[in-house]
């Protein structure tokens, strides 16, 4: 897979890494040279570490009735917002503001991580991820990516695991 680097230690780490060391959780940390003209931070990842981009996915923040909500998906697929708004018992979704996202979440776009944000956000998880023994997601920053177990990814985040992507992304 790529470029690997060892697991992490919590100094000098981003705040995702920080809060798996903290949590004992196994994962892998991969760097690669980010691209600031890549038209897509996902595709890019999972092309520079070598990835099947269903493997790979990105941390979108929408809102759900208004309330600042993640979605993770693969970057192979886009997010369905009308079965986001369901997995959340919501009635409706819609892409969240950017700066609202970064403020709210401490990441840049991007590098927006599932793990270790400022403001812990109700969080879905695509059911898909179950189909891998590990995923990767953004480490919180652009070029660095984790790889973890699905199920400790949805534990340390406190995720709904719902089929909230739509293939063709």
């Amino acid at each position: 897979m790529g470029k690997k680097s060892k697991k992490q230690a919590t100094g000098g780490g981003t705040p995702a890494t920080v809060a798996l060391t903290a949590a004992g959780t196994a994962f892998t940390v991969h760097s690669y040279d980010h691209d600031p003209a890549a038209p897509s931070y996902g595709a890019e990842a999972a092309e520079a570490l070598g990835v099947d981009p269903g493997r790979v996915f990105k941390t979108l923040v929408a809102t759900v009735d208004e309330a600042l909500t993640v979605a993770v998906v693969p970057v192979s697929a886009t997010l369905d917002l009308k079965a986001l708004a369901a997995a959340v018992g919501g009635k409706r979704a819609a892409m969240a503001d950017p700066a609202a996202a970064e403020r709210t979440t401490g990441y840049v776009r991007g590098g927006i991580s599932p793990l270790g944000q400022r403001k812990r956000l109700p969080t879905v998880l695509d059911a898909s991820a179950d189909e891998h023994p590990t995923v990767c997601v953004s480490a919180g920053r652009r070029g660095l990516e984790v790889e973890l177990a699905p199920a400790d990814l949805a534990a340390l985040t406190g995720a709904v695991v719902a089929p909230i992507a739509r293939q063709g992304g």
